[in-house]
């Protein structure tokens, strides 16, 4: 029988992507034991249904034009099971499980970009990350991947194509892209490079305002935080009169980062809760009292590229009227992925809840609307005007929100791999 153990770590999905930075997008929290052995099995079992799915892979075995091997027909079927359900649960093999470590601890070799898999077998981007290879080669979000190095990525798992992004530092591979707004795919010539992403960048505006960039969720990235604004504390003479926190493009990360950076502006209530089929999916994180900037004026600038844990963060501030939310509707990454791991390892990473705000508000396909609704502002010589962001309701497959009222969020609060 497979032994399966739940892995304590503490992902978020995204990041398309959620929230894991672990697979930049997504990550989860532990939240469930073990579903699969360790319990009884459910009431009912398919016996049926299973001795169908065992007759297709014999018949595959024995008829199919060119030989196959069982152990790779048991995968895909794995795979099928999975993409079924939504973007964001999926089978992790081995590799796949040393990518999302690897992205977790924020170091790792390939182009920097969020991305998920579609039902029609592409890959779509979330967000480039800041200052990596893909972001410097203008990639975007909503654009389509359609080919790698001029091979179609159909018929590959969202793992192989990551794989096939990433590669040894140096050298080059270029995507075929489908962007909204073109005639014709175009393609990106990105050479890759150890990507190293410092998540917490921050500067002075002018005397007594500070800036802070976060542009993923990190192991690390509330405590970089705090030390990051008692250093512009420190620059300025007065010390802080307000503050602007950029979660433009950040496609989230670990949850517990998320957690801690809303934490650091608020000094009491809920920040997020957690809903699932089981008890112990039932999550609720709340303030400590204690605010960094002591209640000083706050602007949080969100697009349609902040995913899950940036998510998480405006939706709290929000709710909580601690800050004023500029920018456009965010990306709607509202599930929680948990990380079951199985024998050989390999692992499920399986959507197990949902995200509410502290008002109750589901994120999940909803998003969070800004108190101020502003196109995309760029200082860059490539206008995004007129383009279409992807979100998680344009998502195939995405899970939908539970909420009565689509409009609910109105004055209230990579999932991905990156490749």
């Amino acid at each position: 029988m497979t032994s399966t153990k739940t892995i304590p770590l503490l992902l978020v999905g995204a990041i398309v992507g959620g929230v894991l930075t672990i697979a930049p997008g997504v990550l989860a929290e532990k939240l469930t034991p073990n579903l699969i052995t360790g319990e009884e099995p459910p009431p009912g079992l398919p016996l049926a249904e299973l001795r169908e799915i065992t007759e297709v892979m014999l018949r595959i075995e024995r008829d199919y034009v060119d030989p196959i091997k069982r152990e790779d027909l048991i995968q895909s079927a794995i795979d099928g099971m999975l993409a079924g359900l939504d973007p964001h649960s999926s089978y992790l093999v081995p590799e796949g499980m040393k990518n999302l470590q690897e992205q977790t601890r924020g170091e790792f070799g390939g182009l920097g970009i969020e991305v998920g898999m579609e039902d029609n077998g592409y890959v779509k981007v979330v967000a480039p990350i800041d200052d990596t290879p893909a972001f410097r080669a203008g990639m975007q979000s909503g654009d389509l991947i359609v080919r790698l190095d001029g091979k179609s990525v159909r018929g590959l798992t969202l793992t192989e194509a990551v794989n096939k992004m990433r590669g040894k530092p140096g050298t080059t591979i270029v995507l075929t892209v489908v962007r909204q707004g073109l005639d014709a795919p175009i393609e990106v010539r990105i050479k890759r490079d150890i990507i190293q992403i410092t998540s917490v960048r921050t500067r002075m505006l002018e005397p007594g305002y500070g800036y802070v960039r976060i542009s993923t969720f990190q192991v690390r990235t509330g405590q970089n935080l705090i030390q990051s604004i008692n250093k512009l504390q420190e620059e300025s003479e007065e010390g802080l009169h307000g503050l602007v926190l950029d979660l433009r493009n950040n496609p989230g990360g670990v949850l517990k980062a998320g957690v801690d950076v809303a934490d650091a502006f608020l000094e009491s209530g809920t920040i997020v809760y957690t809903e699932g089929r089981r008890d112990d999916a039932q999550l609720r994180f709340n303030a400590e009292p204690t605010d960094i900037i002591d209640g000083k004026p706050l602007v949080v600038l969100v697009n349609g590229g902040s995913a899950s844990a940036s998510e998480i963060v405006a939706g709290a501030l929000k709710d909580h009227h601690r800050a004023v939310i500029i920018g456009e509707q965010t990306f709607g990454k509202g599930s929680v992925q948990t990380i079951l791991q199985t024998e050989g390892n390999a692992a499920l990473k399986l959507t197990t809840a949902r995200y509410y705000t502290p008002s109750g508000n589901s994120i999940q396909a909803q998003g969070i609307v800004p108190d101020i609704i502003s196109g995309q502002v760029q200082i860059t010589r490539a206008s995004q005007e007129g383009l279409s962001r992807l979100r998680e309701a344009d998502l195939a497959g995405h899970l939908e929100s539970d909420s009565d009222d689509g409009d609910e969020n109105e004055g209230a609060e990579g999932d991905g791999v990156e490749g």
